[in-house]
C-alpha cells in the first residue's frame, strides 16, 4: 500500500486540542460566544467549531483571521495598513484578509505548523482565547 504524504504541521487532534482550549478560555472569562478555526500550514481548515449561541458570521470571520496571520506571518492585528491597501488585499485574497486581532500562528521554534483564529467577542477578547490556547497546547506537548 502506497501511503499519502502529509503536510509538516498540526495533526487533527492538535487542532480539535487548540479548538478546545480556546472555547473554554472564553468561557472562563465570560465572553461572549466564540467561532475557533484552526488552519493547516497550507491556509485550510483543519477543525472549526462555534459555540452555542454564537453568531453564524464569526465563523468564517475565525478562518479569515487565522488566514490573515498566515499571510502576514504575524497576529491578524499587527499589520497596519492604509485602508486602499487592506482593500486591495482583501480583494486578491477574496475577502479572507481580515486586520484585525484574533488570528494567531501556532509554531514550534521558527517553524510555522498553522495558525489559530476566534470571533464573537471583542477582537482582543478573540486574540487572547486564541493565544491562550496556544501557550496551553504548547505547554503540554511532548519535547
Amino acid at each position: 500500500m502506497i501511503e499519502s504524504p502529509r503536510l509538516p504541521g498540526l495533526t487533527l487532534a492538535d487542532a480539535d486540542e487548540l479548538v478546545e482550549a480556546a472555547l473554554a478560555v472564553g468561557a472562563e472569562r465570560g465572553f461572549s460566544p466564540l467561532a475557533v478555526a484552526v488552519l493547516d500550514v497550507a491556509g485550510e481548515v483543519i477543525t472549526l467549531r462555534r459555540a452555542d449561541g454564537g453568531m453564524p458570521m464569526t465563523s468564517r470571520i475565525a478562518v479569515a483571521k487565522a488566514r490573515t496571520a498566515l499571510l502576514t506571518l504575524r497576529p491578524s492585528g499587527g499589520l497596519e495598513l492604509p485602508g486602499p491597501i487592506v482593500d486591495g488585499i482583501q480583494h486578491l485574497f477574496h475577502g479572507d484578509y481580515v486586520p484585525y486581532a484574533g488570528g494567531v500562528l501556532v509554531t514550534d521554534g521558527d517553524v510555522v505548523l498553522g495558525a489559530a483564529g476566534a470571533s464573537g467577542a471583542h477582537a482582543r477578547e478573540d486574540e487572547q482565547a486564541v493565544q491562550v490556547a496556544v501557550e496551553r497546547w504548547r505547554a503540554q506537548r511532548p519535547r
